[in-house]
């Protein structure tokens, strides 16, 4: 495990940026898998612009690790954010776009093992230990991308219902633990004081299905990406 810690968001999205950038720049066809929300947000201000109409990348592909249906919407929560935050401003081809879905879910792995394994994924962890769609409570370790059923007995389920309302899917998919650790560089992200804590507990306690991100620290290449605050309890 690797840490790099800058002294603020913007420099830790522009050292995200420049390292998912060396990624893409191959002579082979390469596979990303990248996050939605608000951690990322820089990063893609910043890398838009450097892929847009480079026609020597159109090797990259991208792949979702999640996905929330929405009732009544034609796509779901994290196709939508990608599409807005990513893919739509820096030009990508849907070509080059690849989603998890309810439909798929059950040969995704199969489909990524096909073209070659993902070459990196840049994920995120919330403050209640969740990476991709791996919640506390519903998340085995040995979970390949699974189905998660949206249930009252899951500590998550009233934050997720009172977020979506209305919009609240009956389940959703993702990428497992499993299927990740097959992933050949992990790069965790990160920012903010009020990410220090379970950042702390995630990555310097015990390996915990209730934190469900704590089984990250166990990939082989796994490279964690900080600002101060987010990094300011740590040993």
């Amino acid at each position: 495990m690797q840490f790099i810690i800058e002294d603020s968001y913007e420099q830790m999205s522009e050292t995200a940026t420049h390292l998912l950038f060396g990624k893409m720049v191959n002579n082979r066809r390469v596979n990303l898998s990248i996050t939605a929300g608000n951690s990322p947000k820089k990063i893609y201000e910043i890398l838009a612009p450097l892929v847009k109409n480079k026609n020597y990348l159109s090797n990259v592909h991208y792949y979702s690790f999640d996905e929330v249906p929405l009732k009544n919407e034609p796509v779901g929560m994290t196709e939508g954010l990608l599409r807005e935050q990513f893919f739509t401003p820096a030009g990508i081809p849907e070509s080059n776009t690849h989603f998890v879905s309810p439909d798929n879910y059950q040969s995704y792995d199969e489909e990524i093992k096909a073209v070659g394994g993902l070459d990196a994924m840049l994920i995120g962890i919330g403050a209640d230990g969740h990476f991709c769609g791996n919640m506390p409570g519903s998340t085995k370790f040995e979970n390949f991308t699974y189905q998660v059923t949206v249930s009252p007995e899951y500590p998550w389920y009233t934050s997720l219902v009172n977020d979506l309302g209305e919009k609240a899917p009956a389940s959703f998919v993702t990428m497992g633990p499993a299927s990740i650790m097959r992933v050949k560089h992990l790069i965790l992200i990160a920012n903010g004081k009020h990410k220090a804590a379970i950042i702390k507990k995630a990555l310097e306690g015990p390996v915990d299905p209730a934190i469900p991100s704590s089984i990250l620290k166990l990939h082989p290449n796994l490279t964690v990406i900080l600002d101060r605050d987010a990094a300011s309890l740590l040993r």
